[in-house]
């Protein structure tokens, strides 16, 4: 891979000594200021350039080490077998190509095709325990440290009653579990310490962590802390599969959390990881994924270890609640009732199942209690139907280009002068012109409409959400909406989302007439969108377009010349096309939009249809090749007339033109 750019150099240093830091504390200090999510987020980002650019990686990378040092106040044990961690999968797709990977590997070894099945196992959130037995008694328990010399915690582990201090087999064994304090527990903790006025617990991970590195064994007893064994690490073993591996600990006495299975196929591994999504909430211990092994003892040994981690095994987290991503821009947003609201846009990011890329900063006082500026690294937090929140700034990762945000004195958006105040005794900014929010909501119904854009779901109810909530402000911000975006929103299932966001792609390549129709630029009506994309044909032409070549377009007078003009000359309709043509793709208009039975024909339409919409109608003229026209000529071929026609079929009796009753209009796009 090609050396890395400048940028992605200085980022990812910060990266390492920004995870190791936090690291550090965690599993050495046992003092946390990330959550583990945020954290995970932050690896995730570090793995992800070291993958792009391998020649970054060097051997003090947080990748390259397993966890911390042991403590200096516990006696230090060397494992007999190394600790590993696992490599982690955060979606299906993940899971299918370590799937892939396995079977290659097999493949490989065996010379033809095997077929390796999983055990599915809940991934518990707590403290690594390792534990040997000697003649079927509990010699030794010490936690995992650095993978190769951990902590003899024998006397804390031994007032753990879930952990037999013998086994029903007088045999040496080692085996491996999690250490985890119950969330009741954690809650009766939390009580007595909000009584003594000090400061509570973040999670029940942290606690179980800091009372086994307790000195005092009493301390330890008094907390209730539990454990789940869950795997053999040394000793004779008849088991041949994980499966068997865990009913056979069961016998020996350790306790097993009962919510295994054996997967034959990856939906089974996808089944059992989202039913666990929704109920884990309802146990008593924090989990936050699925631990997925080869069942197969034969391919585990074919398969082994990498230097830091089993090939044979993977940890499906479970949607993160809290990652982190960069502040690329913070926009005001402007509300119904003309409040300003300051939403970040972010650099897209998975939370809790979904992809976000924008996240409120609700005002100013909230912009500078965060200290939030554009270029930060920042801690996103979404939970359920919530919306997202940034949660802190990871201060660490500045490099010093970030950028302070301070609210402008004026935002043309307002209307008017584009003054703005701040709303007295709030912390709000609103804009002094009230009219200014109707007048934006009106274009983006016209941009999205069936004449435009066409945008399928996306109504003006929809429009009002998406406004007020920040999401959309101008037309190119239509276009980068994700999934996560949306689904917070009310009335907004997953399905309607998938639709909407499905019909927003599709309108990503749009026809030259609807875009000029789109832009809502003064005195261009449908007729005239459609009279200059066939006149000019090309967006830029009509950019470069004259007032004098305009002019010369039949039913384009000096008015509506000068109009588009002036539209095209301000540049805040160039930088607003220039955003927009970032996600769309101007196309040709179909072949039977341009050819047809029609092809050649100029219709004028008067009066009212009762049998179809005069926009049905245009749109029948349309599909056969032929023309609308706003006024009748001696060009036109045809005046459709309804009931109460008007001037325009006069017009057409004085030059002699085809007048067709709707009926006779009906007959003829018949046939």
């Amino acid at each position: 891979m090609d050396q890395a750019p400048q940028e992605i150099s200085t980022r990812y240093e910060k990266l390492k000594k920004t995870v190791e830091k936090h690291r550090y504390n965690y599993h050495v200090l046992n003092k946390q200021e990330l959550s583990d999510e945020a954290l995970d987020s932050l690896k995730q980002e570090l793995v992800d350039i070291e993958t792009q650019y391998p020649k970054l990686i060097t051997p003090d990378s947080p990748t390259q080490r397993v966890a911390g040092s042991a403590l200096e106040g516990f006696t230090k044990v060397p494992h007999k077998v190394p600790q590993w961690s696992f490599n982690d999968a955060f979606s299906e797709g993940d899971v299918e190509n370590f799937d892939m990977r396995v079977r290659k590997v097999l493949r490989e070894h065996y010379g033809k095709e095997a077929e390796p099945t999983y055990t599915c196992e809940l991934k518990i959130d707590g403290l690594k325990v390792v534990l040997e037995y000697q003649d079927g008694l509990l010699k030794t328990a010490a936690t995992r440290g650095d993978g190769k010399v951990g902590e003899d915690v024998t006397a804390n582990v031994r007032t753990i009653e879930s952990i037999p201090l013998s086994l029903e087999k007088k045999e040496g064994v080692i085996v491996e579990g999690e250490i985890w304090l119950s969330k009741k527990e954690f809650d009766r903790l939390n009580k007595e310490k909000k009584k003594a006025g000090e400061e509570l617990y973040a999670n029940p991970r942290n606690v179980a962590a800091g009372t086994i590195r307790q000195l005092d064994p009493r301390v330890v007893a008094g907390r209730k802390l539990d454990a789940f064994i869950y795997d053999i690490a040394q000793g004779s073993s008849d088991s041949k599969t994980q499966f068997e591996e865990l009913e056979e600990l069961q016998k020996l006495g350790f306790k097993v959390n009962q919510h295994f299975i054996h997967a034959k196929q990856l939906k089974d591994i996808f089944g059992f990881w989202n039913i666990w999504q929704k109920k884990k909430e309802k146990e008593d211990y924090w989990i936050d994924g699925v631990v997925i092994k080869v069942n197969e003892k034969e391919y585990q040994e074919v398969l082994g270890y990498t230097g830091k981690a089993p090939r044979f095994a993977i940890a499906l987290k479970f949607p993160a609640e809290q990652v982190t991503t960069v502040v690329e821009d913070i926009v005001l947003q402007i509300g119904r009732t003309g409040v300003l609201t300051p939403v970040a846009h972010l650099r897209p990011v998975l939370v809790a199942g979904s992809t976000v890329s924008r996240a409120t900063l609700h005002n100013e006082d909230e912009i500078e209690r965060l200290d939030v500026r554009v270029g930060d690294t920042v801690v996103l937090q979404k939970a359920g139907d919530i919306i997202p929140d940034i949660v802190n700034v990871v201060t660490e990762m500045r490099t010093g280009k970030e950028k302070k945000y301070t609210f402008p004195k004026k935002v043309a958006e307002c209307g008017g002068d584009g003054s703005i105040e701040r709303v007295p005794g709030q912390a709000a900014w609103r804009c002094v012109n009230k009219n200014s929010f109707s007048q934006q909501k009106r274009k983006l119904y016209h941009f999205v409409s069936k004449k435009s854009f066409d945008i399928d779901g996306l109504g003006p109810k929809v429009v009002d959400v998406l406004l007020e909530e920040g999401l959309v402000n101008s037309y190119d911000d239509i276009f980068t909406l994700e999934k996560g975006d949306l689904l917070v929103l009310p009335r907004f299932a997953e399905k309607s989302v998938d639709n909407l966001l499905e019909s927003i792609e599709k309108s990503k390549r749009v026809t030259l007439p609807r875009l000029i129709i789109g832009l809502s630029i003064p005195q261009v009506g449908e007729e005239t969108a459609y009279d200059l994309a066939d006149k000019f044909g090309s967006l830029d032409a009509l950019r470069q377009a004259s007032q004098e070549d305009l002019e010369n377009i039949e039913g384009v007078g000096n008015i509506v010349a000068e109009a588009i003009v002036e539209w095209f000359d301000d540049e805040k309709n160039k930088a607003l096309l220039k955003q927009l043509l970032q996600h769309v793709e101007v196309i040709a208009e179909d072949a039977h939009e341009i050819s047809g039975e029609f092809s050649g024909k100029s219709f004028v339409l008067t009066g009212t249809l009762s049998g179809l919409t005069r926009d049905e109608a245009k749109e029948e003229i349309r599909v056969r090749g032929g023309e609308i026209s706003s006024s009748v000529s001696n060009k036109t071929s045809f005046v459709v007339a309804g009931e109460s026609p008007g001037s325009k079929y006069d017009k057409a009796q004085e030059l002699g033109v085809s007048v067709l009753s709707e009926k006779d209009f009906l007959n003829l796009i018949s046939k």
